[in-house]
């Protein structure tokens, strides 16, 4: 017997590779297409008043584009609701909304992206939102700080921007739990092809979808991942009540960034983990942050809860000065802000992604370069570091 078209919209993907091409990618019923179209439009038509055709009224609220992306970030997060946003920085704003309230806490990893430690203390800070900051891969030190007060939620970066620190989740979700707080994973350095916190115990999952899920440089865009179904509630009414969503395009490029996902993270991690070994041999490199490497504090935290290292390199050379003209003197690294793209791009944090926390406790060293590493060939990358550190 033929099988009929409608039994084929759905794909039974169960692998992360499958669900990353298929999953919200139904084939378009109306002409066949293999790639479902972006809808563009921001109304829709109604049969009736109030009779919308599967749930679509308005761009704001809903867009099918944008429906496919969620779907399919929901799939490979192994969670049961996804939220995109217009930004990693939008996706944030709306958790942190729809969890806190004046008084609360927030306990935050002492090595994070700059912009999420400005967001809570210079934007909700002043409505009366607390952060404190904790060494998140010290376990010891979060059960201590959580002794000593409460906090609402614990918000962690593993692997951590940008000095690689490894948090065990498992340890984490159980001591967040055991002090009634919510556990919030970023996981935009590993990605999902690497690292599910959800399994591991955490509450939610955020991403900058401008990194590895879009994964070439070409579009800016956030993302939830929640298992509650009312925490999802909330943070659905703030995504229509701010506004600030993803457009169908956006959309759709990440989309198509997340279905070769697998395959990049594999050769970002292949290629991250030769320029670490390099760079680790190397007489004018003073100290190199790859949790792949043996040596890192959470090589073991690492290989147990990851499938791979991911393609994130730091390095520590002699001083600022030497940093600075090493991030200046590479070619195929290019000298750029952001990471995850199939690209190499070299950044120097103190004064480029982390200036917002110059003299904080997160405050990253200045001696400190971070290299985001592409899928280029591997000789081609390890010739332009050579280079450029010959230079010093």
């Amino acid at each position: 017997m033929t099988e009929s078209p409608a039994a084929r919209t759905t794909v039974p993907a169960r692998s992360f590779e499958s669900l990353a091409v298929h999953a919200g990618q139904a084939f378009d019923p109306t002409t066949g297409a293999v790639i479902p179209p972006v809808h563009f439009s921001t109304t829709y038509a109604q049969a009736g008043i109030g009779g919308l055709h599967n749930g679509y009224e308005y761009g704001r609220s809903g867009n099918p584009t944008r429906t496919a992306l969620e779907r399919q970030l929901a799939a490979i997060e192994g969670g049961l609701h996804a939220f995109s946003f217009s930004s990693g920085l939008a996706a944030e704003d709306a958790l942190l909304r729809a969890v806190l309230q004046p008084g609360d806490e927030v306990l935050l990893g002492s090595d994070v992206y700059g912009g999420t430690y400005r967001l809570l203390a210079r934007v909700l800070g002043p409505w009366g939102v607390g952060v404190r900051v904790v060494d998140m891969s010290d376990l010891d030190a979060v059960a201590a700080s959580l002794a000593e007060r409460p906090a609402r939620i614990l918000w962690v970066e593993t692997p951590s921007n940008p000095l690689l620190k490894i948090t065990d989740i498992v340890g984490l979700a159980r001591l967040g739990h055991e002090a009634g707080a919510l556990v919030v994973v970023d996981n935009t350095f590993a990605s999902p092809a690497l690292q599910q916190p959800l399994s591991l115990g955490a509450d939610v999952v955020v991403h900058s979808a401008t990194k590895y899920l879009g994964g070439h440089s070409d579009v800016v865009g956030g993302a939830l991942v929640v298992d509650d179904d009312a925490l999802a509630e909330k943070v659905k009414f703030l995504q229509f009540a701010v506004g600030a969503v993803s457009g169908p395009l956006d959309a759709f490029l990440t989309t198509r960034g997340i279905k070769t996902l697998a395959v990049r993270m594999q050769r970002h991690s292949e290629n991250a983990g030769a320029v670490a070994e390099f760079l680790s041999r190397h007489e004018r490199v003073a100290h190199v942050y790859y949790p792949g490497l043996p040596d890192h504090p959470g090589h073991e935290i690492a290989a147990r809860q990851m499938s791979g290292f991911g393609g994130i390199v730091s390095l520590a050379l002699a001083d600022g000065p030497a940093a600075r003209r090493f991030a200046e003197s590479t070619r195929m690294f290019q000298l750029a802000e952001s990471l995850g793209g199939v690209e190499s791009l070299v950044n120097y944090p103190d004064e480029m992604t982390h200036a917002s926390v110059r003299g904080t406790e997160l405050a990253v060293p200045v001696e400190v370069v971070r290299l985001s590493v592409g899928i280029e060939a591997i000789d081609d990358l390890l010739a332009d570091l050579d280079g450029a550190l010959a230079l010093l």
